[in-house]
């Protein structure tokens, strides 16, 4: 089936100011929709627009639930609708949550648990860290609870798809909509699995559930002996789209990861060269942060009041704090894996 390069955007809904070509030619992706794919997009939002949906019915959206259930325009409206009934229940409501969240503690739970946004690879999406064997869950319910980490990680997605992929996608002059996901696995045995297992789940089911179509590249760096044949029997469980995305490196990882991130965009803690003021974990760095490519995410068009995570860090008015997503099946707030 022939692709379609000029995608059909709906004027109701679709009101981008960045690119809506992906760089991927692939069909299904935008820019790149065959006329059936393209049928579906108008199907879904019919469909849903009948049971009276107003909200997140733009084109992009859309497209990535229908690829995450292979274009099966049911199965897609029933995410879509678990989705949707799951952001108006969870923290008082996604929308709410995001303009009002304050995640004060979050310097204190990086010592930690690192994870943390900064800067971009070579294909300018956003690069995410995970630092997994430093996780110490008991030291963090001493400074937290697991719903506010869980909170602040629904409220890094949503900042994650507004405003730093639209940044990156200004910057790069195409769409970007995933991310550039970095596990170091160094210091991690099996005597944390317990500990750390059920709320790894819940931040999992998450991400896998409510924000599809995320995941870009995964490097698990720093993998422990006998992790690659762990994972060569979970693979197989796993899309075959999904595993091609997935690389898998013991501790001379540095000539493959430079190949997608380039050395100076890399804290040092990973093996690169940068050291930001106050570390790069906190610093936020990035196109979103940026003025010539970044612009009010469409949430603090609202009145509502305004977010107030950046206060009291270092970090100047209107920046936007810090953040984590990613993955599915192999981390925290690594659930992007579709």
């Amino acid at each position: 089936m022939a692709s379609n390069p000029h995608m059909d955007l709906d004027p109701k809904y679709d009101h981008y100011d960045f690119p809506t070509t992906a760089p991927e030619t692939k069909p299904g992706h935008p820019g790149h929709t065959t006329k059936e794919q393209d049928a579906a997009v108008h199907q879904i939002r019919m469909l849903l627009e009948k049971e009276g949906y107003t909200k997140n019915l733009d084109t992009l959206t859309l497209l990535r639930f229908l690829r995450a259930r292979k274009f099966d325009v049911q199965l897609s409206k029933k995410m879509f609708e678990d989705c949707e009934k799951w952001r108006a229940e969870f923290g008082g409501g996604v929308d709410n949550l995001v303009r009002t969240f304050n995640y004060k503690e979050k310097p204190q739970i990086m010592a930690y648990y690192p994870q943390y946004y900064h800067k971009t690879d070579r294909e300018g999406r956003p690069v995410y860290i995970e630092s997994m064997g430093k996780i110490d869950l008991h030291a963090m319910r001493k400074i937290t609870t697991d719903e506010r980490m869980l909170q602040n990680l629904v409220v890094e997605y949503e900042k994650l798809a507004d405003p730093r992929l639209p940044a990156c996608s200004r910057k790069s002059g195409q769409l970007l909509e995933t991310c550039c996901t970095i596990m170091d696995m160094k210091g991690v045995g099996l005597m944390k699995a317990p500990e750390v297992y059920g709320y790894l789940q819940s931040a999992s089911g998450i991400s896998q559930n409510y924000y599809p179509e995320r995941l870009g590249k995964l490097y698990i760096i720093n993998a422990p002996w006998g992790f690659s044949s762990v994972f060569s029997v979970v693979k197989r469980f796993l899309d075959p789209v999904t595993v091609a995305k997935i690389h898998v490196l013991g501790s001379s990882y540095q000539k493959e990861l430079f190949g997608q991130v380039p050395k100076e965009n890399l804290p040092k803690q990973v093996g690169g060269t940068c050291a930001c003021p106050g570390g790069c974990e906190l610093s936020d760095e990035g196109p979103w942060r940026e003025s010539q490519w970044s612009k009010p995410a469409a949430w603090e068009s609202n009145n509502l009041p305004a977010m107030e995570s950046h206060i009291g860090q270092g970090m100047p008015a209107g920046a936007h704090s810090g953040g984590y997503p990613q993955q599915e099946v192999l981390g925290g707030q690594t659930a992007y894996m579709r």
